[in-house]
This record gives structure tokens, sequence and C-alpha cells, in this order.
């Protein structure tokens, strides 16, 4: 993942600030028919994969929340095939990382957990939601990030050398924007890098 201060700056502390609104997990739902333009009208077909990265707090009723979260997950899962795991990254934010070849089952699962940190009252330590993609023709990857605080999504596409594809950032702001209510305000467009070892943000 990017810096720990560049990450409080733009999904934390600063978005904070300038957040439009309270966490909206509704929200997510944006991405039921935005994957389904990434497919056939960009080439982009889901990894299967998307995460949620959150701030933790020191207190029983927050672990009381983060387990209720698994538990959701957990009964879930037998409904719906779609896996999880909890993790801490190396800067000591945690994510909630679903995998599931269905798209609507992963969303769905990913608004659950969303939900239930906001129904206990923490859904100001959402950060962020992460949908994984991937280009067809190339096997770039590409995401799209949903910021909690700032109740908007913004493209990432990351490449080598830490370096970021901005012409397919581009076209798939002016794919999905109207679809989705994409991040006006570029400066909020954060790259999540992953870790040295990692391959996506989560990891």
């Amino acid at each position: 993942m990017g810096l720990l201060d560049g990450l409080r700056a733009a999904l934390g502390l600063r978005a904070e600030a300038d957040a439009r609104r309270d966490a909206d997990p509704d929200d997510l739902f944006g991405m039921s028919t935005a994957y389904v333009t990434m497919d056939a009208e960009l080439g982009y077909e889901s990894i299967g994969v998307g995460a949620l990265c959150f701030s933790g707090v020191d207190s029983n009723s927050f672990h009381e929340a983060v387990d209720e979260v698994v538990a959701i997950l957990e009964a879930g899962r037998e409904e719906t095939g779609t896996d999880f795991s909890v993790s801490e990254d190396d800067h000591g934010y945690h994510w909630v990382i679903l995998e599931d070849a269905d798209t609507e089952d992963l969303i769905t699962s990913m608004h659950f957990a969303a939900d239930t940190f906001v129904e206990h009252d923490y859904g100001s330590r959402l950060l962020a939601a992460v949908f994984g993609y991937e280009d067809r023709r190339s096997g770039e990857p590409a995401y799209w990030i949903y910021s909690f605080r700032r109740g908007a999504f913004y493209p990432f596409a990351p490449r080598s050398g830490r370096e970021r594809d901005s012409s397919a950032e581009f076209k798939l702001e002016a794919a999905l924007d109207g679809e989705l209510e994409v991040e006006r305000d570029k400066e909020y467009w954060y790259p999540l890098w992953p870790s040295r070892r990692g391959t996506h943000p989560w990891e």
C-alpha cells in the first residue's frame, strides 16, 4: 500500500475534513451496473476480488463490530459462496478481502460488511472499497476505488515501477461518469500501492 501519511491525507484525515456526507454503503451498488460496462464496452473483466479498507479502534465495541462482520460473512458464505479473509497491512490498516466469481454476490457481501460497521456507529472508520479488474487484451490491472468519506469512486491503473497509466484512468472516468459517482477533484485519486511483496492494494 502507499505511504502511511499519504493514505491518511487522501482517505483519512483530509478526506474527513472535506467529507461530503456520512459513509453510505448503498453507493457500492453502483458497481452492479458498472462492471457490465467495464466488460462489454471497455474489455475489463472482474478478477472476482474486492476489499474493504478500514482503520481500527482499540475498544471492545469496535472488536465486537468486526466479529459481527466476520459472523455475517461466515453465514453468507454458505448461501453465496463468497470467500473472505481479514488482514492487517504493514501500516496498521485493516482489510476485509472478499472473493467470488459472481460479481453481484461480491458486491452484496461487501455491502453487508460495510453496512455492519455503519450500524455499529463505526462508519467513520471505513476508508475505501476496492474492486479489481483486468484488461482482457493486455492483462494489465485496473481498480475502482470508493472513498467512503468523499462518497465517490475513482479509477486506479497501476503499472510496474509504481507508475500510473493516466490515459487508462481517464478512459475509465469518461466511460463510467454518470453511471458511478466519480470524484471530481483528482487530488483525491490517491494510488493505493501494494506492499513490495504484493500485487493488489490489499496485499
